[in-house]
């Protein structure tokens, strides 16, 4: 019985790591090979015009552009590389970290979305469409109340490495087997909680926030491991229940949708933290703007516009 449940559990763990293997993979070279043609550079001369709807100088545009086409670590070394001897306010800071929570390692995680049925615009108009809105919100409140106005006071810099493709594929190769490590640890984890009935008190303690924004609590372990460790692990995961059929199309949309949001609440809170952000802002202001927009949502899709929400919303395979 235990050699059986261990090699269940293995077949598993494989089995989601290769569908995550095969979403990453292909996503990181295309990014790479239009990071190297300068393609990054061109999407911030497409984004600088809106940095001042935001409070935020235009070069900051390169700082999300780097951010949303790769991760928040390039853009944490683009943002130090542009700053020098300038300073921005902890307001500004704090804006801008919170449109990079919402938008960043967009073609990765796009496509984890995509492969588990939410379609492609739907995840870009939510997260872009978002991280726009929630940085006008509070560039609008920090004006009003004119708080926050002292400079930022960075705790982190940047080694200074050198960036060559093979430094580059080395760092790709221990992330995967890192990844690797993570989602079996998170499944075996799972897995015990399970045999312990943990599982339902989890389920119960989640059961306000599912009900405020309408999820099934089938889909309770997914999204608390997305929460916290991120939309990549909690996105493998529900990739999986997507595909055994054990949630609805509205279950993971809404599922994808407020991870999409708010998602990595540890780790990424605690790297924007280091640029000078409010913590009140790029935690608890995040988590308040993800729960008033999917709450919405919601609603929106559990209205009389159901099937058509589910047209526009999910792929033909989930729709």
């Amino acid at each position: 019985m235990f050699f059986s449940e261990c090699k269940k559990l293995s077949m598993e763990v494989f089995r989601v790591y290769i569908t995550l293997m095969k979403i990453m993979i292909p996503v990181s070279l295309v990014v790479k090979a239009l990071a190297m043609v300068g393609a990054i550079e061109w999407l911030a001369l497409l984004l600088s015009p809106l940095m001042a709807l935001v409070g935020l100088p235009d070069a900051m545009g390169l700082v999300w552009a780097a951010t949303m086409s790769t991760n928040i670590y390039a853009g944490m070394i683009v943002f130090y590389e542009l700053m020098g001897a300038q300073t921005l306010s902890v307001a500004q800071i704090s804006t801008l970290g919170a449109m990079m929570l919402l938008a960043h390692s967009l073609p990765v995680e796009v496509a984890i979305a995509k492969k588990a049925g939410v379609r492609l615009w739907a995840t870009l108009l939510l997260r872009i469409g978002g991280a726009l809105l929630l940085g006008i919100l509070l560039n609008g409140f920090y004006q009003l109340s004119a708080c926050c106005q002292q400079p930022a006071v960075m705790l982190w810099q940047p080694e200074v490495v050198e960036s060559s493709l093979w430094l580059w594929l080395l760092e790709q190769l221990k992330t995967y087997v890192m990844i690797f490590a993570i989602i079996a640890s998170l499944m075996t984890l799972l897995r015990i909680l399970r045999w312990l009935g943990v599982e339902r008190l989890m389920h119960w303690l989640m059961s306000p926030l599912l009900r405020l924004l309408k999820i099934s609590n089938s889909a309770a372990d997914t999204t608390i491991i997305g929460i916290t460790l991120g939309l990549s692990f909690g996105g493998a995961l529900l990739i999986q229940e997507a595909a055994s059929g054990r949630l609805s199309a509205r279950d993971i949309f809404l599922a994808f949708g407020f991870l999409a949001l708010c998602h990595g609440l540890i780790e990424d809170t605690l790297l924007i933290m280091l640029l000078g952000a409010d913590i009140a802002v790029v935690l608890w202001g995040r988590l308040f703007f993800s729960l008033v927009i999917m709450a919405i949502l919601a609603r929106w899709v559990y209205s009389h516009e159901l099937h058509k929400a589910r047209h526009w919303l999910m792929s033909a395979k989930q729709a």
